[in-house]
Formats: C-alpha cells, sequence, structure tokens
C-alpha cells in the first residue's frame, strides 16, 4: 500500500491559511468579550455602579459555586442531566416516529396538520399542573413537561423535511420498482439526516428548558429547584451561580449533538464513497 502526499496548490494553501487564521481571530474576539465582560461585572459591581445584591458579581459567584461543589453540586447537576436526555431521548424518538407515519399517509397528515399547528402554538408550560395531576409529582411529571416542548417541534420539523425530499430522485426510484419503505430507507431518511441533527439541535434546548420550568413547579434536586430555592430565600448569589452552570450545560450539550452530526456525516461519506482498487 503507497503512502503519497496530496499536491496542494500555492493558492489553495494560501485560502487554508487565511481560513485557520480568521478561525482563531473569532475565538480570540469570543475569549476576550468573555473576560472584559466578567471584569466589567466585577468593577462596575465594586464601584456601586450595578448592585450585587441583585445582581451577584464574578467574585461572589464564584465563591457560591466552590460552596456547592463541596455539597451537593454533582447531585442536582445530575438530575438535570439525567431529567433532560430522557426527555430529549423520547422527544426525538417519538417525534421521528410520528412524522415517518404522518409521511406514511398523506390522509392522515392533513388530518392531524391543524391540531399540529395548535399544539405547537400553545405554551406547554401552561400546561404544568395538569401534568402534575396526570403523571404525579416527581421525575416524571418533569421528563413528561420536556417532551410535551420537544414532541410537537420534532414532529413538524421531520415531517416537513420528508415531505420536501427531492420528488426526481422519489420518481427515480419509483421507475426502477422500488417500493413504499424502499423509498423512505433508501432515499426519503438519507436525504434528511442533516434535518434530524438540526431537529436534535433545536430539542436539546428545549428538553432543557421543559425540565427547568417542570423543576420550577415540582421538583427536590436540580438546576432549577436550586434557582427557585435562591430566589425565595433571597440567596441571588445562588441563583446566579445556577444559571450560570445551566448555560455552561446547554453549551455542552448543544456540542456533543454536533460532534456527533459531524461524526455520522464522516461515516456516511466514507460509506458512500466508492471503494479503491
Amino acid at each position: 500500500m503507497s503512502m503519497y502526499k496530496p499536491i496542494v496548490s500555492k493558492e489553495h494553501e494560501v485560502y487554508l491559511k487565511k481560513r485557520k487564521r480568521k478561525k482563531l481571530m473569532i475565538l480570540i474576539s469570543q475569549i476576550l468579550i468573555v473576560v472584559l465582560g466578567i471584569a466589567l461585572w466585577e468593577i462596575l459591581a465594586d464601584v456601586g455602579v450595578i448592585d450585587s445584591f441583585i445582581m451577584s458579581q464574578p467574585s461572589r459567584i464564584v465563591d457560591t459555586f466552590a460552596n456547592l461543589a463541596n455539597n451537593d453540586l454533582l447531585t442536582h447537576l445530575g438530575v438535570t442531566c439525567y431529567e433532560t436526555l430522557v426527555g430529549f431521548l423520547l422527544g426525538t424518538v417519538m417525534g421521528t416516529l410520528t412524522a415517518i407515519i404522518l409521511w406514511w399517509s398523506e390522509t392522515l397528515s392533513k388530518i392531524s396538520e391543524p391540531f399540529l399547528v395548535v399544539l405547537n402554538s400553545l405554551p406547554k408550560i401552561a400546561l404544568g399542573p395538569v401534568i402534575i395531576i396526570w403523571v404525579g409529582a416527581g421525575t416524571q411529571a418533569i421528563i413528561v413537561m420536556a417532551l410535551a416542548i420537544s414532541l410537537i417541534v420534532t414532529i413538524l420539523e421531520m415531517l416537513n423535511g420528508f415531505l420536501n425530499t427531492d420528488k426526481e430522485l422519489i420518481r427515480m426510484v419509483q421507475t426502477f420498482g422500488a417500493n413504499r419503505i424502499q423509498i423512505f430507507t433508501k432515499v426519503v431518511f438519507p436525504s434528511n439526516i442533516h434535518t434530524l441533527f438540526n431537529s436534535l439541535k433545536v430539542n436539546i434546548g428545549l428538553s432543557l428548558v421543559g425540565v427547568i420550568a417542570g423543576e420550577f413547579l415540582v421538583s427536590k434536586a436540580g438546576l432549577g429547584y436550586l434557582i427557585v430555592y435562591g430566589g425565595q430565600v433571597f440567596k441571588l448569589d445562588l441563583v446566579m451561580t445556577s444559571v450560570i452552570i445551566l448555560a455552561v450545560v446547554a453549551a455542552l450539550m448543544y456540542e456533543a449533538v454536533v460532534l456527533l452530526e459531524r461524526w455520522v456525516t464522516r461515516r456516511l461519506s466514507h460509506t458512500a464513497a466508492p471503494a479503491k482498487k
């Protein structure tokens, strides 16, 4: 097996170097914005421009985080992450399966369309008390809340992708005698892998919103519980710390979906590539 170095033109090398410099500049700019924002927040709180009791300040947040880390932070973090991931996975799987059923039956899709639109526009948080009565006060109610928020979005996103699959490509495989199952597995679903991952990126945030909303209503642990507890006892340092932790968790979950998308895309491109002789 011979090893060779691909030939790259000078113009392409210049382009790649410019692209790397631009990415580095963007990253440095983002870091500077965060550092300057934190420094400005601390200074304004020290001089009294910002009320540190209401808005807290970075040094107090660090102290609160250290106190949480030495106590039950991992427990609260684990509860919120568990509820989010369960709601996220259930919403994705159930939403995708429902979208497949609606794509399969045009009549059923037409019948359900107005109901899906109404459910999508309905503020799901308003159903919180009803959900608690239905499934009981506890983790299951929080998971159902996350599921309620992400499910309809998944159905609409995936169904729209399925229905907008290239019609010419579908007609081409039909001329070769492909049945409904083969059309879906060979054309429709593979053509909507990016639609699926776009839905996942939206759903991970929506599921987290649903979980926090549920923890506001009924919970004994979790980041939402810490936020509510901190507000009730006027420990606003705890509220701000929990919000920042929540933002970091949301960013990490989103990046995990992005990395999964890149891995799947590479696998699919390698599978589709013709074998070299």
